[in-house]
């Protein structure tokens, strides 16, 4: 038949039912003539509770010893899934990161796969064996254990499906396939059939958490078709692709993001290359920015404020005091969310903007930041109206069915 990638994170393998449950779905991809590779991530929160574990004996642990403690969860689940797929009578056979032939650069904590040699995962097929793979990890040139960051076992199976040119790279979660809102949070929420790489990849950057961002950068640069589909509803998913001939739907999802720091630099003297200086002190410590706003210079000074990630606000104002005068003023607000809109066909419709602002208006929401791209629009508001905001704007673009 074809050759299958299929993903399970955390919750589809929470506990012995929901191992037995997995181990029944690749058994039956199997069974219908398919070579099977599972990737699989840690159980449940087992990932928090070694973080805590840490934690507790030294929160400052180096990041290299916090990997070799953290590819300890995925250890565990290709195991029992291992065992649970032999109870089905089934060949299979684990296999670490490594073991797979996952090289990484040596960024502990968030590396990145330099390539993968499939020589393993390409013997054990031929011997039609299932493969169990640790998502999430890695090795580098010092042959030390890496992982690649929350969510890096959607980026594992797809770095599999690529290696492998597998016909299928299936992505199992706990919803039933990518919705237009979070479906536990808005009552009309509509399941999508399929959706653009593009569109998926702006919904995960702006805080959908049906897919890793590496994840879907990786299958649109390879072709690897991705299907997001439910471990516990057997319906079908939806279909990640190159764009085609999709649903007449102008706005495919509405995203929401608490993990945000609104950075403000205030009375900054207006001189040529401060703005430089600033966001390369910034990207020096690996700091990412987000949305930048430039006010016009006014009395040889001018504002600037941005977004980072929440963790990373009180750090950039540590940096930004030690580079900048005593004149300026440095302000981090971290009770804010940015909610955007996203959808390829937003360009070559005027209105869309308005639309979504009059929206926001009418619930009595302010906007403090806007950012526009091709197909997305996002805005800045503060975090206790998000969720109210989410709920606005999808009404107003997916008034429902």
């Amino acid at each position: 038949m074809g050759l299958i990638v299929q993903k399970f994170g955390g919750s589809s393998v929470a506990d012995a039912e929901r191992v037995m449950n997995v181990a029944g779905i690749v058994t039956d991809t199997y069974k219908k003539g398919n070579d099977v590779v599972v990737v699989v991530s840690a159980q449940g929160d087992t990932t928090d509770d070694l973080i805590e574990k840490a934690n507790e004996i030294n929160p400052k642990a180096a990041k290299r010893e916090m990997d070799q403690l953290l590819t300890a969860g995925e250890q565990i689940s290709i195991s029992l899934l291992a065992m649970a797929i032999e109870k089905l009578g089934c060949p299979v056979i684990s296999l670490l990161g490594w073991q797979a032939g996952f090289n990484t650069n040596s960024i502990y904590g968030s590396a990145r796969i330099k390539h993968i040699k499939p020589n393993r995962l390409q013997a054990e097929i031929a011997k039609h064996n299932i493969v169990v793979v640790a998502g999430f990890q890695g090795i580098n040139r010092y042959d030390d254990l890496t992982t690649l960051g929350r969510g890096g076992s959607d980026t594992s199976a797809v770095a599999i499906a690529a290696a492998l040119k597998a016909d299928k790279c299936q992505i199992y979660t706990d919803v039933e396939g990518v919705y237009t809102a979070d479906p536990r949070k808005v009552d009309n929420a509509v399941k999508l059939k399929e959706i653009t790489y593009d569109e998926m990849l702006e919904l995960a950057t702006l805080g959908a958490q049906v897919l890793n961002n590496r994840s879907v950068e990786m299958a649109k640069k390879y072709g690897a078709e991705l299907e997001v589909l439910s471990s516990l509803n057997p319906i079908p998913g939806t279909i990640v692709k190159e764009a085609a001939k999709m649903e007449k739907m102008l706005i495919r999802g509405v995203t929401m993001d608490k993990d945000v720091a609104l950075v403000s630099i205030l009375n900054l003297q207006d001189t040529p290359g401060i703005a430089f200086k600033i966001f390369s002190k910034l990207s020096s410590k690996n700091i990412n920015v987000d949305i930048i706003l430039q006010s016009f210079g006014r009395d040889g000074t001018k504002d600037i404020v941005f977004t980072v990630n929440k963790d990373n606000g009180p750090v950039a104002v540590e940096l930004l005091k030690g580079l900048l005068d005593d004149d300026c003023k440095i302000v981090c607000n971290t009770e804010v969310a940015k909610v955007s809109i996203v959808g390829a066909g937003m360009e070559s419709h005027p209105g869309t903007a308005s639309k979504m602002f009059e929206a926001l208006y009418e619930s009595n929401i302010n906007i403090q930041m806007i950012s526009t791209s091709e197909i997305k629009i996002s805005v800045i508001i503060d975090a206790d109206s998000a969720d109210r905001a989410v709920s606005a704007v999808h009404r107003a673009f997916i008034p429902g069915e």
